[in-house]
């Protein structure tokens, strides 16, 4: 009876839900590891908002954040009254969706193609050629595209020129930008990005291909009824979740392209915001942030809707 009784106990304390503490000090090697993104997060992400409150005030290095003046939406209203706003935001929407659209169709499609290869070697030489110009930098590249593009000795220009065809300054060209920066882009990052997809169809079970290759289903014909409804939920939180950036381009790439002729169409938000808060000799801090925060609440109003569009059409969703 004893026995039986300790067995029961010992059964009992095994279910019973161990406290806080002691499954911290249980595993306490995994929590020491989330330290340090805990510390990131906290230090770069959350204690910055802080400073956003500047967006609401006449910001006083000398003053500091709390004893600066409270002007409310002064500078929301001067943004959306300036002569630069419509100008700002078609070129960052324009560059934006056109950057979304090219760069959904070619990941998967190179994604598609490089599962079906069977030489081992060859995949692996096109993944890393591929994905390799991911890894240089936004200077080089840029350097890489104003070379290439050169009216006189570029590669581009030469070839034209072999065809019997003037040559074209393409930097200098307001129409040209949005596809000079969109494409050079895509090679940029058209690997990297493949490896989500070709990861999404490394778990795609091989009795689904085994049972359509018996019933004399083509290679197209799998990847449009296997593979793509396989990686569709991948497709769509990446949709989602590029969807909330689309206010954010980045000012390197567009600034060290653009230049006088084409700055009608190469001028965004984060370039503006670079020069009226940084740039100028004014440093206007609190314009700067009320710029960025504007960003920041499209960008969340965009997610939150496409996010609720996916789920009530029943597909993937990040909530």
């Amino acid at each position: 009876m004893r026995v039986a009784a300790a067995s029961k106990t010992g059964i009992k304390a095994r279910l019973e839900p161990l406290s806080v503490w002691k499954r911290i000090r249980k595993c306490w090697q995994l929590y020491v590891l989330l330290v340090l993104p805990l510390l990131y997060i906290f230090l770069f992400k959350y204690y910055p908002m802080y400073g956003a409150q500047i967006a609401f005030k006449d910001y006083s290095a000398f003053k500091g954040i709390n004893g600066s003046e409270w002007v409310g939406f002064k500078h929301f209203i001067r943004f959306f009254n300036s002569y630069e706003f419509g100008k700002l935001m078609s070129n960052t929407l324009i560059i934006s969706f056109y950057s979304l659209i090219a760069g959904i169709p070619f990941p998967i499609i190179l994604a598609l193609s490089l599962n079906y290869v069977k030489n081992q070697a060859f995949k692996k030489s096109v993944q890393m050629i591929t994905y390799a110009p991911h890894f240089i930098s936004i200077v080089v590249m840029v350097g890489i595209i104003l070379e290439l593009l050169d009216p006189r000795n570029g590669l581009v220009n030469m070839i034209l020129r072999s065809f019997g065809m003037e040559a074209i300054n393409f930097i200098a060209k307001p129409e040209y930008f949005s596809s000079i920066y969109v494409w050079s882009g895509l090679w940029q990052n058209v690997g990297f990005s493949c490896i989500i997809y070709l990861a999404a169809l490394a778990g795609v079970d091989p009795s689904l291909h085994e049972a359509a290759v018996m019933d004399g289903a083509s290679k197209f014909k799998r990847m449009l009824h296997i593979d793509l409804p396989s990686i569709l939920p991948v497709m769509i939180i990446l949709l989602i979740l590029n969807t909330g950036h689309v206010l954010d381009l980045g000012f390197e790439k567009v600034l060290l392209m653009q230049n006088a002729l084409n700055a009608r169409t190469s001028e965004v938000i984060d370039t503006y915001v670079y020069k009226v808060g940084l740039a100028s000799q004014a440093m206007n801090y609190s314009y700067s942030t009320a710029i960025n925060l504007f960003k920041s609440v499209i960008g969340l109003v965009l997610l939150i809707t496409v996010n609720q569009i996916a789920k009530k059409s029943k597909q993937e969703s990040l909530w």
